[in-house]
């Protein structure tokens, strides 16, 4: 294969390799996506010297669902752009509204422990957001609370990208001065070294969001982040992965989407809760 040549991948090919990675983690290619799934798996012949298509889906097929090629893969196909304090009204809504709403209904049953998802992870900003947050509530209402935030994804490189708690200017362009100067430590060439004291809060494991085998230890969250994510699912994928996320919420906790993302028609079980510039969702 010539280097930074895109070779068209045959119908039959397509569908294979589409029904392959649906049949894995629900992500679902429309035929109108099938030059971008083209492209991507080029990259991925080039860096595997694959001489054709279908020594490549050997390749993918042959290491079975935990392929370190189909994590590859994964990695092409799915975007990961995120950054600290990416949804404001979301964030106000949860520390002014939904945090002590939540807090005082535990704190009557004696319950002093809170549990947080950040489903589709990524590099773990959003869910190190939650844990600043959640540091500065310390002194006040969270006070002798145990704080226990999860960050789940599919791809093993963000995780591991997470794990190491190391951003560039990009990545905190929307935080708060007080929040940057408190929780980082900025060094020469524009890298942020995250405090050890917001890692400890979090942590990060690989989470296949279509694997019901998992996805039902996955207990008692009383928030549950999924921002981005279901926008590559068909609608059958979506409530699957929907359903688990209700039976897996507090009966008093909160579920947030994407801001242009709904469950509508997807799953008619969850109502909404609306808030200044968004809304999110509960039993």
């Amino acid at each position: 294969m010539t280097e930074g040549m895109t070779v068209k991948l045959s119908d039959k090919d397509f569908e294979v390799l589409r029904d392959f990675i649906y049949n894995h983690c629900g992500i679902y290619f429309h035929t109108s996506k099938k030059y971008f799934l083209e492209s991507r798996i080029a990259r991925r012949m080039e860096a595997t010297n694959a001489k054709s298509h279908t020594a490549y889906l050997s390749l993918v097929k042959n290491g079975g669902l935990r392929s370190e090629e189909l994590n590859k893969l994964l990695v092409e196909i799915t975007t990961n752009e995120t950054c600290f304090f990416r949804n404001p009204p979301q964030l106000k809504a949860l520390e002014n509204v939904f945090l002590p709403e939540i807090v005082a209904v535990k704190g009557k049953i004696g319950f002093r422990k809170l549990k947080i998802w950040s489903a589709g992870s990524s590099s773990g900003e959003e869910a190190y957001t939650m844990a600043m947050m959640l540091l500065e509530k310390r002194p006040t209402i969270l006070k002798d609370w145990i704080i226990e935030i999860a960050g789940t994804d599919i791809n093993e490189e963000v995780i591991t990208q997470a794990r190491e708690g190391i951003y560039n200017s990009y990545s905190v362009r929307n935080t708060p001065e007080f929040y940057r100067k408190k929780y980082f430590r900025e060094e020469p060439g524009g890298r942020f070294i995250l405090s050890p004291e917001v890692k400890k809060l979090v942590t990060f494991s690989h989470l296949n969001l279509y694997d019901d085998s998992k996805m039902v230890f996955m207990k008692s969250f009383d928030f549950i982040f999924c921002a981005n994510v279901l926008i590559y699912f068909d609608l059958a994928s979506k409530t699957k992965v929907v359903q688990h996320y209700y039976n897996n919420l507090q009966p008093y906790g909160y579920f947030f989407v994407g801001q242009s993302e709904s469950l509508h028609g997807v799953n008619d079980k969850f109502k909404t809760v609306h808030f200044p510039g968004g809304f999110a969702y509960k039993k």
